[in-house]
């Protein structure tokens, strides 16, 4: 069992509209899946789970007006991250790229997390052969950036290899403002400062990069870890 850490890009044509509004303006600063199910393998319809970092009035209104977007709820977490569970139709431009999915034995490990070009990051697990057949099998417009791939054994990878971007960046500021000094010389609220983002948001991101670092280094005995040199 073999493990697969990819970046996405799509073309503007290719972006459901929600990730051309990410793409085009600075409304949407974070925003994870955190979970899925399609009904029908076309033509059907799709329920998902957002954790959203944003600006929510402009965002609602844009997702008003997506028409594949049957109906969506908004739970509010505080003023600036909420949760949207949505049901929409699938788009035959999403039908186009997930045919690479298509009778392969690989599982999608969420959260799928979109960066503020709305290129997305997923973990992949299955054979070897079905990974490598899904890079061949996507298509030629979608930009493929390959950051992990191996044995299914969180020890071999680098400590940071499996980090998004923004977790990183929210390290590195969590550095710079001496949030890990001890004693801590800032709050969660001076790393939110320099990310531009809510502190919530900034907390959801230092947590799921410190658990995956935790989690490497107690599976690797907290020996002769390789740390990514960046």
């Amino acid at each position: 069992m073999k493990h697969l850490d990819v970046r996405l890009s799509q073309p503007d044509w290719m972006l459901h509209p929600m990730q051309r509004f990410i793409r085009e303006t600075d409304v949407v600063r974070y925003e994870e899946l955190l979970t899925w199910n399609v009904v029908g393998p076309e033509g059907g319809l799709e329920y998902e789970l957002f954790y959203v970092d944003a600006d929510r009035s402009p965002y609602e209104e844009r997702i008003e007006a997506v028409d594949s977007v049957r109906w969506y709820d908004l739970t509010p977490i505080d003023d600036e991250t909420f949760y949207v569970y949505i049901c929409q139709e699938t788009r035959s431009e999403d039908i186009r790229w997930r045919k690479a999915f298509a009778a392969l034995e690989l599982v999608v490990v969420p959260p799928i997390v979109y960066d503020s070009a709305a290129d997305f990051y997923m973990t992949l697990v299955g054979a070897g052969d079905d990974l490598q057949a899904l890079l061949e099998g996507l298509p030629n417009e979608i930009g493929v950036d390959v950051r992990a791939i191996g044995e299914y054994d969180r020890r071999h990878v680098p400590l940071s290899g499996d980090l998004t971007d923004r977790q990183f960046e929210a390290l590195e500021a969590a550095v710079d403002v001496g949030y890990f000094e001890i004693p801590r010389e800032h709050g969660v609220n001076a790393v939110a400062d320099e990310l531009g983002c809510a502190s919530s948001t900034a907390t959801r991101l230092l947590q799921r990069a410190q658990a995956q670092i935790a989690r490497r280094v107690v599976e690797y005995g907290g020996r002769d870890i390789e740390v990514d040199g960046r």
